[in-house]
């Protein structure tokens, strides 16, 4: 299998801090890859609430992660703390790529690029919505 090769956003509107805890590290003496999620997952809800939405009810729809894609970089370990960068890209008409970059805050050293792929969907019957127009107003501001 190819590995993936991801480019960085041009550049990251979002920027938001997260420590490593112990229950993110695993046997291996680094940052779980299954704990990036967990650290991302957080970072995605923080961006939504520096734009004023929350994930559940962003202009009436609500956000899924329809998929998601991490390319490591450098290890991340326990007490770190984790600089996340967060940028829309990629837009249709049912959602975006929310691109990320995740470095050590005190080296700078680059630790993963990734990219969450948002999808809308209505609240009341969770079918696949069009993006609010309000929504994508607010994100073209950036």
């Amino acid at each position: 299998m190819p590995r993936i090769q991801l480019v960085p956003a041009p550049n990251y509107p979002f920027v938001t801090e997260v420590q490593i805890y112990i229950s993110h590290v695993n046997q291996g003496g680094h940052l779980d890859n299954a704990q990036l999620l967990t650290l991302v997952s957080e970072a995605r809800l923080r961006f939504f609430t520096w734009l004023s939405y929350f994930e559940s009810d962003v202009e009436g729809t609500n956000i899924v992660v329809g998929d998601i894609v991490a390319q490591y970089k450098s290890e991340g370990f326990h007490g770190e703390t984790m600089r996340i960068e967060m940028a829309p890209t990629d837009f249709n008409k049912y959602g975006f790529d929310l691109q990320f970059r995740m470095s050590d805050k005190a080296t700078g050293r680059e630790v993963a690029l990734g990219k969450i792929g948002i999808v809308f969907v209505t609240r009341t019957n969770r079918k696949v919505a069009l993006i609010p127009a309000a929504f994508m107003t607010r994100l073209r501001q950036l």
